[in-house]
C-alpha cells in the first residue's frame, strides 16, 4: 500500500528535493535543480512569496521506500485577485503508477478543502510566476532556463487522476540565423527612425531604476491575463537578486516612448546548459564548472515580454523581437526559445511566427475540482 504524510523534518526535506535525482537518472534529457536555490525557494522565511502563500510538502511512501511527491501551495493574493478559491499542486514527482499519483493528489484535495477551496491547479513550482505547467509534447530535448521538464507519463497519470485541461502555455523556436523577413526589418527600422521611440538596456552596477520600470511594465500588461498573480516589491527584488549573476545587460530591452516605459523583455542566456554538468551543487567543484561552462551557451530564451496596454498595436513588440535576436547573434548564440506563451494570447503570438519562430513544445495546466 501507499501511504502519504507530510514532510516534518529536515531529513524528509531532503527525500523531497532529492527525488528527481533518482527518478531521471536515466533519462538523457533532465537538468538538475541547484538543491541550494529549490530549498531556499521552498522554506518561507527565505522566499517573501510564503508571506502571502502557504504550502504543504509531501511524500509518498511504498514499503518504506520514497516513490513520489507533491507540494500543496495556495496563493492567497492570487485568490484575492481573481476572486477564485484555488489551490496549487506543484512539484509533482513519481514513479510511473497511477496509485502513487491518486495517492499524492487526495493529499492536495484534503489541503485544499481544510481551507475551504473549491478546485486545483497545476502544476506550479511554487506559483504561476515561476516554473509552470506540465510539458505534454514532446519529450526529446532538454528544458530551456527556468522550464519545466516531466516525463511522458505524468500527463496520463493526471488525466487518468480526474484532471483536465484549463490552460496551454506554447514555446516557440527559431535559429538566429535565419533570415529576417523583408516587412518586418521594415517595420522594425522605420519604429527606430522615430527620435521619440528609445530601446534601452539596464546597468547592472545599479539594477534598483530598471526593476521599477520591469514591475510597472509587469503590473499593466500582465494585469488581464489568465496567468497573472500579483508580485510584491519584496518578491520583484528576490528574482532581481536571483538573476542578476545570470543575466547579460543587452538581453534586457526597454522600449521607451517619450521617455515612459512603453515595452519590455528579459532573455536569458540557457543555463541549462551548464546545470546540466553540475548535478545539482555548487560544492565543492560546482563553481569551478559554472564559470567554466557558461562561456560555452550556445542559446538563449526570451523568457518574458509586456507591453503597456496604452502602447499596443503600435510595433513595439517586433522592436524587442528584433532587439533579443540581434543581441543572441552578437553573443554568437545559434538558437533561441521564446516562452512560455498562453495558446490565446495572439497579439504575442502573431509577430513571433512573422519572425519566422515555430511552436516546438506544449504545456498544460491541469484542474479538477476538490
Amino acid at each position: 500500500m501507499v501511504s502519504v504524510q507530510p514532510v516534518r523534518s529536515g531529513a524528509d526535506l531532503g527525500r523531497f528535493l532529492k527525488l528527481p535525482f533518482r527518478l531521471y537518472r536515466n533519462d538523457p534529457n533532465w537538468v538538475p535543480p541547484l538543491l541550494s536555490d529549490l530549498k531556499n525557494t521552498l522554506t518561507p522565511g527565505r522566499n517573501p512569496f510564503w508571506n502571502h502563500a502557504e504550502r504543504e510538502l509531501f511524500l509518498a511512501r511504498r514499503d518504506g521506500t520514497v516513490v513520489g511527491r507533491i507540494a500543496a501551495v495556495v496563493d492567497r493574493n492570487y485568490n484575492a485577485y481573481h476572486q477564485s478559491k484555488l489551490a496549487f499542486f506543484g512539484y509533482f514527482e513519481t514513479e510511473d503508477d497511477l496509485e502513487v499519483a491518486r495517492a499524492l493528489f487526495a493529499a492536495v484535495d484534503r489541503f485544499a478543502r481544510d481551507r475551504g477551496l473549491t478546485a486545483v491547479y497545476g502544476p506550479a513550482n511554487p506559483s504561476l510566476n515561476d516554473e509552470v505547467a506540465m510539458l505534454i509534447d514532446p519529450f526529446d530535448s532538454p528544458p530551456m532556463v527556468k522550464s519545466s521538464y516531466n516525463p511522458a507519463y505524468y500527463p496520463r497519470l493526471a488525466e487518468a487522476a480526474g484532471f483536465v485541461k484549463v490552460k496551454d502555455f506554447y514555446a516557440f523556436s527559431m535559429d538566429t540565423d535565419q533570415p529576417i523577413p523583408e516587412k518586418y526589418e521594415r517595420v522594425v527600422k522605420a519604429l527606430l527612425s522615430r527620435p521619440e521611440i528609445e530601446i534601452r538596456h539596464p546597468d547592472l552596477r545599479n539594477l534598483k531604476p530598471a526593476l521599477d520600470l520591469v514591475k510597472q511594465v509587469y503590473n499593466d500588461a500582465w494585469s488581464k491575463n489568465w496567468d497573472f498573480a500579483p508580485m510584491t516589491g519584496e518578491e520583484m527584488e528576490e528574482l532581481a537578486r536571483q538573476l542578476k549573476p545570470l543575466i547579460i545587460t543587452d538581453f534586457i530591452s526597454m522600449v521607451m516612448y517619450k521617455g515612459e516605459i512603453a515595452a519590455m523583455s528579459i532573455g536569458l542566456p540557457d543555463y541549462n546548459q551548464v546545470l546540466k554538468k553540475m548535478n545539482g551543487r555548487l560544492f565543492p567543484l560546482g563553481w569551478l564548472t559554472f564559470l567554466t561552462e557558461r562561456r560555452r551557451i550556445s542559446q538563449g530564451r526570451l523568457w518574458t515580454l509586456g507591453v503597456m496596454h496604452k502602447f499596443r498595436h503600435q510595433g513595439f513588440d517586433a522592436l524587442l523581437y528584433y532587439d533579443a535576436l540581434r543581441a543572441a547573434r552578437r553573443h554568437g548564440y545559434t538558437h533561441g526559445e521564446l516562452s512560455m506563451i498562453l495558446e490565446d494570447n495572439l497579439p504575442i503570438i502573431r509577430p513571433i511566427t512573422n519572425l519566422g519562430a515555430r511552436i516546438c513544445k506544449t504545456y498544460r495546466v491541469f484542474q479538477r475540482p476538490v
